[in-house]
């Protein structure tokens, strides 16, 4: 078989193109591919990233307040009984009854302490130490007693009772059981505490503090009993005192001299 030179010339210039397609072609899929690649390797950094955001949710419901538990209260407010009582029945009239208070609002007032938005040297260092779920073990501890109802001075009775159940509309003080209750259990929902049984001492301590200007706290609610405290006199503030410490309901099992 004969080759021409013609033919040789037309057999190289063939490869040289079939080459140069080839080399051609295989570079456009490279590209191709490397878009793919960087799009396919995105969606899994994506997902990489995504992994601790859609795990912080959790955490947080983990790390969240769980309703108190009173159990695990009695030995965190043990401390506590020294001078409210073991039972939250203190026997010195100077500090407050916590048997029957609401969880929340012993918690609140403890967050209060800690946070030295009421002042009191003595709470401030209780408070300190204790996480906002101790606070809530206390509160629903000292929730499950009983306060065990004082006795009112029958001289102070008429005053207080008036107070208590319809104010005074002339000069704006508005019925104590509008808040507490007629039979001075309070509001927990609303945030108003069970002041029913409270020491007498306490509590006209408590109102002449407010009266003269003292805060437990920078919201609203924590305006609401010291403007109210500035409108009563020292004889509404003591015959007030002496009626709720002789407040009780009918189901209290105590016989002592009360008006509610």
């Amino acid at each position: 078989m004969s080759f021409r030179p013609a033919d040789f010339r037309h057999a190289v210039l063939g490869a040289a193109v079939a080459l140069t397609f080839a080399l051609s072609a295989g570079a456009v899929m490279a590209q191709n591919a490397k878009p793919a690649a960087a799009s396919s390797a995105a969606p899994a950094a994506a997902g990489s990233a995504a992994a601790p955001a859609a795990a912080a949710p959790a955490e947080a419901a983990t790390a969240a307040v769980k309703p108190g538990d009173a159990t695990a209260g009695q030995g965190k407010a043990a401390v506590c009984g020294a001078c409210h009582g073991i039972d939250g029945n203190s026997a010195d009239p100077q500090y407050p009854k916590l048997a029957g208070q609401h969880e929340a609002y012993i918690a609140r007032q403890l967050t209060n302490f800690k946070a030295a938005k009421r002042q009191n040297p003595i709470m401030l260092g209780m408070a300190s130490p204790l996480s906002e779920q101790d606070m809530h073990d206390i509160g629903a501890y000292f929730a499950t007693k009983v306060s065990r109802p004082g006795v009112a001075d029958e001289a102070l009775v008429e005053h207080g009772q008036k107070l208590y159940r319809e104010g005074d509309v002339e000069r704006g003080i508005p019925a104590c059981m509008a808040c507490h209750l007629t039979d001075g259990r309070g509001n927990p929902g609303a945030g108003y505490p069970q002041l029913a049984g409270q020491h007498a001492q306490y509590v006209e301590a408590t109102l002449k503090s407010w009266h003269d200007g003292t805060v437990w706290g920078d919201d609203a609610h924590a305006q609401i009993m010291p403007a109210i405290a500035k409108k009563l006199d020292a004889k509404d503030i003591t015959a007030l005192a002496s009626y709720i410490e002789g407040l009780h309901s009918a189901d209290s099992g105590d016989t002592a001299t009360a008006a509610p």
